[in-house]
């Protein structure tokens, strides 16, 4: 039996529900619309509740429909988003590498997350506008660190010039892939 699914002309294996979560201000939704779109805004506006875009790309020979959430980052919002972890094989937990008070906010979102979220979920430690190094105020080493740490994977990327943008996503959608039992017999993980 295939698990293969079918909508409009657009087939896939499986589908993956990936978050991004990270205070305001730290460039979620341009990585997103940068992965997606390959488009960047200057203007963006902080998410208001939880947006999400969906993206088809191939891995080890397998087809993924990945669904990215964005959540918002405003503290008012927080009952809102731990609804959406449910169900999330991945996450991005992203921090401005040019605002420290971004990335010590860190351990409260993975706090947040390992509270809603499935404990097998793949995390990886975004540290975002690294076209910002002349403003830098979170070191690589104490990020790589706490990754360690943490148990999580670490890159740093920028949305307005696109660094690592791609294998950051890659990265995620590969390690949510591992968690994927082989055969055709395993169905979607979103529910």
């Amino acid at each position: 039996m295939s698990w293969a699914n079918r909508k409009g002309d657009e087939e896939y294996d499986y589908l993956f529900k990936i978050v991004l979560v990270g205070d305001s201000g730290v460039g979620k939704s341009n990585l997103l619309s940068r992965f997606v779109k390959n488009e960047f805004n200057l203007d963006s506006r902080s998410t208001i509740g939880v947006e999400f875009a969906s993206k088809t790309v191939k891995c080890e020979g397998k087809c993924i429909k990945t669904q990215i959430w964005d959540t918002a980052g405003q503290e008012r919002y927080r009952a809102i988003t731990a609804a959406y972890y449910r169900g999330a094989l991945g996450a991005l937990v992203v921090y401005d590498i040019s605002k420290a008070q971004t990335f010590e906010n860190v351990m409260q979102w993975l706090h947040e997350l390992r509270e809603h979220a499935d404990p097998e979920i793949v995390v990886m430690l975004v540290g975002n506008k690294c076209d910002l190094r002349f403003l830098r105020n979170v070191s690589v080493d104490d990020a790589k660190e706490f990754a360690r740490r943490e148990r999580l994977f670490f890159i740093e990327t920028s949305a307005l010039d696109s660094t690592n943008v791609d294998e950051a996503f890659e990265q995620i959608i590969y390690g949510c892939s591992k968690l994927s039992p082989s055969g055709d017999d395993y169905p979607n993980r979103l529910k």
